[in-house]
């Protein structure tokens, strides 16, 4: 519970509300509006504290963890859904920093071969510190087509393509004089990447998957993988000069697709969750591990036309708000598992490979199928226990797992 003293916090407990069964309530506090709101309301045995109250979990977005993070006391059980440091892997800068001091610490430890399981992120420079080392690449390989991205935003803002010297040269010139404007404390940071220029398409159109990783522990680390995601299609065919809005489809779909198309399928899903544990590992040792803390992230993957899977970046606060009703009942599901796995009510061992929609993917280790299906197993003899893209028969499984609480998320038709 948070900012109270023992005394306070003894007559909270005897005045918190009890559901019909005696149990004590979870009371939770949301400062989010989005599907999570909707989520926590529906949930069973919980209830919203007030706005002076003590509470035992709360969704709250990063600039609410940023301003208080420091100064809350927590007992046990408080769960809250952010790290305190999320952005050494959610800013792009960050995330690229991490990226290479893990290859290579991999490089020096073990070889390249080890190293090369890194090579899932185009070449990549943060300017402006960082500007000459783009600048030679960049002549290096005249022609290709590179993206600048400003490090700490998301959703596509302030994103542009170039391919001549005389943009990123005028571009520097631009950050230069915007940093004699302001302390250098603030100067913001881009990232500059060698665009995939060869993506997988289908029926000529671009995409990317959006995929969720929930991550419940860093030291060690224990990650789950989401088997529902989606595919963010553009609205046009592919085209170098643009970069449009997008639409949904589900992954399961994806993955029959691209089943028919190519043997490589069972590879490239293997290749896909090597890029969550890599990344995951790169910031295993600079993440504040806490005990209270999870993370559900969102990561953002594409295909090039081999195939080959790159990370394009991870969000620590992705898009709840729906596009559609579809969309709307696989974030539901997402949020309700999300809460099963982190399990304020205790119904769990601990012991459980599988909740809900979640595999447990890592945990201080790779974690390996109970059901091995030689068919489904790809190049691994040891499959990964994850099943992304696969069917999520998660009501049957909750129903066996919960006991004797059942899910709260079968009727979604009302909620819409």
């Amino acid at each position: 519970m948070s900012k109270v003293t023992p005394e306070y916090r003894s007559a909270c407990d005897r005045s918190k509300p009890e559901d019909r069964d005696g149990r004590r309530s979870v009371r939770y506090r949301c400062n989010t509006v989005n599907i999570a709101q909707d989520v926590l309301y529906r949930r069973p045995g919980w209830v919203e504290a007030k706005e002076n109250e003590d509470w035992d979990f709360i969704w709250c977005d990063l600039a609410w963890i940023r301003d208080n993070s420091n100064h809350l006391y927590m007992e046990e059980h408080v769960r809250i859904n952010h790290f305190r440091n999320q952005f050494e892997l959610c800013r792009k800068n960050l995330m690229v920093k991490n990226l290479k001091r893990h290859r290579k610490n991999l490089e020096k430890d073990f070889g390249h071969t080890e190293a090369s399981k890194c090579d899932f992120f185009p070449r990549t420079f943060v300017l402006p510190n960082e500007y000459h080392l783009c600048l030679e690449e960049f002549k290096r390989t005249l022609g290709s087509t590179w993206i600048m991205k400003p490090a700490g935003k998301s959703q596509g803002k302030g994103i542009f393509l170039f391919r001549k010297l005389k943009e990123i040269m005028d571009f520097k010139k631009h950050i230069t004089r915007s940093d004699e404007q302001r302390d250098t404390s603030q100067v913001e940071n881009f990232v500059a990447q060698r665009y995939i220029e060869n993506p997988y398409l289908i029926n000529g159109r671009k995409f990317d998957l959006r995929v969720y990783v929930l991550v419940t522990s860093f030291v060690p680390l224990k990650a789950w993988l989401y088997r529902e995601g989606f595919a963010r299609f553009s609205n046009t065919r592919y085209s170098l000069s643009t970069i449009d809005d997008k639409c949904i489809l589900l992954h399961q779909h994806l993955k029959n697709h691209t089943g028919l198309l190519h043997s490589r399928v069972g590879t490239l899903f293997e290749d896909i969750d090597n890029i969550f544990v890599c990344s995951l590992q790169s910031v295993q040792k600079v993440i504040i591990n806490d005990k209270h803390c999870f993370e559900l992230y969102g990561y953002d993957i594409l295909l090039d036309e081999n195939l080959k899977p790159w990370l394009i970046e991870v969000n620590a606060s992705p898009s709840y708000v729906a596009s559609s009703r579809e969309d709307y009942e696989m974030k539901f599901r997402l949020l309700e598992d999300t809460l099963n796995v982190i399990d304020v009510e205790r119904r769990l061992t601990g012991k459980e490979k599988r909740v809900g929609g979640f595999d447990l993917m890592w945990n201080g280790g790779p974690v390996h199928r109970d059901d091995v299906i030689p068919a489904t197993c790809g190049s691994s003899p040891f499959p990964s226990n994850t099943h992304l893209g696969c069917v999520n028969d998660r009501e049957k499984q909750l129903r066996r797992l919960l006991k004797p609480i059942a899910t709260s998320s079968m009727n979604l038709s009302n909620m819409f």
